[in-house]
Parts: C-alpha cells; structure tokens; sequence
C-alpha cells in the first residue's frame, strides 16, 4: 500500500500516537502535518518549475546569442584582413608612371671644331 510501511505498521504508529498527544491533540497534529506536507509539495513544485523556467531561458538566449556571435567573429576577422591588406599596399611602393622621375641631362650646346 504505502511501500515499506504495511497496514499493521500504521496501526502501530497511530495507537502510540494517540498514547503520546492524547485523542483531543491529534485531529490538530494530523492537520497541521497535511498542511506542512502541502506546503513542502507546493514550495517543491515551485522549485522545479522556476528551474525549468530558467533552464528554456538560457537555452534561449544562447540560440539568440549563438549568430551573433559568429557574426561579430566573422566582421572582426574580414575587418582584420582589410587593415593587413591596406597596411601591404601601403608598404608597397606603387610603381611611378612613364616619365616621371627620370632625369634628363641637361643640353649642352654645340661646339664647332
């Protein structure tokens, strides 16, 4: 019936019971051990939903959170290899165009032999 805890057991229990807190005192101890019981089973319960509430929270968020993290990975990464390709085109010297910095020897006039 109750598990371990027979029929005969029970007996037992509720004579002594009623030997140690008299008849007038056990209606009110019976009622106020279903009350403490109620109350342990609804603070119990509270407890486990609030958990579980939790638990869908952070599962959420991280199904949130999750791309736009890799995003931010990816911008920052793409933003990286941008500044070293600008930095290398920079250290680059670009190739002068035709004519420009050749020197030319100045003329020098003709002599007559």
């Amino acid at each position: 019936m109750l598990g371990p805890i027979g029929m005969q057991e029970l007996i037992i229990i509720f004579v002594i019971a009623l030997i140690v807190f008299g008849p007038r005192k056990l209606p009110q101890l019976g009622k106020s051990l279903g009350k403490s019981i109620a109350e342990f089973k609804r603070a119990s319960n509270e407890l486990r939903s609030t958990l579980e509430e939790e638990i869908r929270v952070e599962e959420t968020r991280r199904e949130i959170m999750e791309p736009i993290e890799s995003i931010g990975r990816e911008a920052k990464a793409l933003v990286e290899k941008a500044e070293k390709e600008a930095e290398a085109s920079l250290a680059e010297p670009e190739p002068a165009p035709a004519g420009v910095g050749e020197t030319e020897a100045p003329e020098q006039p003709e002599q007559k032999v």
